[in-house]
C-alpha cells in the first residue's frame, strides 16, 4: 500500500524494506538459521539471491544494505511476467485464491476484516527497531574492528566494538534508567517479544543484564588495554558503503532526545549523528495453531492462504520460507492440485508444523531452532550423545536428503 499508505516503521516505497534489523541471521554451517537459508536456497528462493546480492560483513551472519535489498527485490518483482504490482490499500479481501502476507504493520481497515474472516482476535506483540549512526561520526581511536573470537564467514573483523569500564557501564545504565520514553500508541497489557527486548527494558531486569545480553564483551579484547573490557556495545554495517553502523541489540521506546544523550554516553560515540533512532511498533499475527493447516491454508476457508510474520512466525528468513511456500501452495491450488506438506523432517517443515500445531492458548511466534525439528532416533542419539555438533550436523544431513527427496516429485 505504500507510499498512498503509510505505516509507523516504513520510510520508502519499495518492496522488502527491512525496518527492524538488517541481519538474516547465521551462516555459520550446521546451524538452525543456516538450514532453514540452505533449504530456500535449493527451492530457487529470489529473495535470498537479492541478499546475497546485497551482502555487507557482518561475522557469520548474513547482512545485508537494506536499501540495496530492498531495491533488487522491487526491481525483480516489477520485471515479473505475469505480475502487476498495484499500489493501494486493499480495505476488503478480494475473491479467489488470496495470499494474505500484510506483515506485522497491516492497516485497521485490512486487520478487520481479517479478523471478521477467521473469527477471532488478533493477537499483538511490541516489536522495536535499533538506532543507526553516520560512520563519519564514530569515533575510531575508542571503537576497534573485531568479531567475538575472531569469528566471520571471511575472516574479516566484521563489528565495530565500543568497549566499556565498570564505570562507564554503571553510568550508562543508571542513565539509560532514568531517560524518558515515548507514550505508548499499543495498549499497555501488549507483552513485548522475549527475543527484541527494548535495552531499557532489559536493564530494568537488573544492573549486569544488559553485559550479560546485548552487550556482552566475551570474545572480544580491546587493542588499547589488551584485555576483554567490562562490558562493549557492537555496531554493525549498514550499507555496502561502509556509510552507517546500527547499533546490535539497542532497539528501544525512548524519547529521541533521550536516545542521542545517553547513547553518546558510549565511548566511541560521543559525538554520533544518528541516522534513525530506535523505535517500537505494533505487530500484527493471527493465532496460527487456531486456524491454519500445515500448507498455511486457513481451515473454514482454504482459498486463503497466509504468509510471512502475520502468519505467526517471527523473524526475516521465516517469513521468506512461509512466503515461499504460501506462493507454491497456492499455485498448486490453482492448478486444482491438492498442496503437499513439506516433509517434517526439514526446517521448512517443522516451522510449518509449529505455527499450525501448537498450543494456541498463549500461542508467541518463533525464530527457527533445532527444538522445532523432530529428535533423532535412539541410534543417532547414543551415536552423538557427547557431541552437540555432530548431532546438529546429522539434523542437517536428514533434512536436506528429505528436501531432495520431496522436490524430486514436485511440491
Amino acid at each position: 500500500m505504500r507510499p498512498i499508505q503509510t505505516t509507523p516503521a516504513h520510510q520508502t516505497d519499495r518492496l522488502a524494506e527491512l525496518v527492524c534489523s538488517n541481519s538474516l541471521k547465521s551462516e555459520s554451517r550446521n546451524t538452525a538459521p543456516w538450514l532453514l537459508k540452505e533449504e530456500l536456497r535449493r527451492m530457487g528462493s529470489v529473495l535470498l539471491q537479492a541478499a546475497q546480492a546485497a551482502r555487507v560483513p557482518g561475522g557469520q551472519a548474513l547482512t545485508v544494505d537494506r536499501e540495496a535489498f530492498s531495491g533488487e527485490v522491487t526491481r525483480t518483482v516489477a520485471a515479473l511476467p505475469g505480475v502487476e504490482i498495484r499500489r493501494e490499500e486493499v480495505r476488503t479481501l478480494p475473491s479467489g485464491i488470496v495470499i494474505i502476507a500484510s506483515g506485522p504493520l497491516t492497516s485497521d481497515p485490512l486487520a478487520g476484516e481479517i479478523a471478521r474472516l477467521t473469527g477471532a482476535g488478533h493477537l499483538y506483540f511490541h516489536d522495536s527497531i535499533s538506532p543507526i549512526v553516520d560512520a563519519e561520526t564514530i569515533d575510531y581511536s575508542i571503537a576497534f574492528r573485531a568479531s567475538r573470537y575472531g569469528k566471520s564467514i571471511d575472516s574479516t573483523d566484521d563489528y565495530l566494538n565500543c568497549p566499556m569500564d565498570k564505570r562507564q557501564y554503571e553510568t550508562f545504565v543508571e542513565a539509560l534508567l532514568e531517560a524518558r520514553s515515548h507514550t505508548p500508541h499499543i495498549p499497555g497489557d501488549i507483552p513485548y517479544f522475549e527475543a527484541c527486548l527494548p535495552v531499557e527494558e532489559i536493564a530494568r531486569r537488573g544492573p549486569d543484564t544488559l553485559r550479560f545480553g546485548p552487550m556482552k564483551p566475551v570474545g572480544l579484547i580491546d587493542p588499547r588495554t589488551g584485555k576483554r573490557p567490562f562490558a562493549a556495545v557492537q555496531l554493525r554495517q549498514e550499507t555496502q558503503r561502509a556509510s552507517s553502523y546500527n547499533l546490535v541489540g539497542f532497539q528501544n521506546y525512548l524519547k529521541y532526545p533521550d536516545q542521542k544523550r545517553v547513547f553518546r554516553l558510549i565511548p566511541g560515540l560521543e559525538n554520533a549523528e544518528f541516522l534513525r533512532y530506535g523505535q517500537i511498533h505494533r505487530n500484527t499475527y493471527i493465532n496460527a495453531p487456531a486456524l491454519l493447516d500445515p500448507t498455511l491454508r486457513l481451515r473454514a476457508a482454504m482459498r486463503f492462504f497466509f504468509a510471512g510474520q502475520i502468519s505467526g512466525v517471527e523473524g526475516y528468513v521465516e517469513s521468506i520460507a512461509t512466503g515461499l511456500l504460501a506462493g507454491r501452495w497456492a499455485a498448486a491450488a490453482a492448478r486444482g492440485e491438492e498442496p503437499r506438506p513439506m516433509p517434517r523432517e526439514t526446517a521448512l517443515g517443522s516451522l510449518c508444523h509449529y505455527i499450525s500445531h501448537a498450543e494456541p492458548h498463549g500461542y508467541q511466534p518463533a525464530n527457527i531452532t533445532f527444538d522445532l525439528l523432530p529428535k533423532l532416533d535412539e541410534e543417532s542419539l547414543r551415536r552423538f550423545r557427547h557431541d552437540k555438533k555432530a548431532r546438529h550436523a546429522e539434523v542437517c544431513r536428514m533434512a536436506l536428503e528429505k528436501l531432495e527427496e520431496h522436490l524430486g516429485v514436485g511440491v
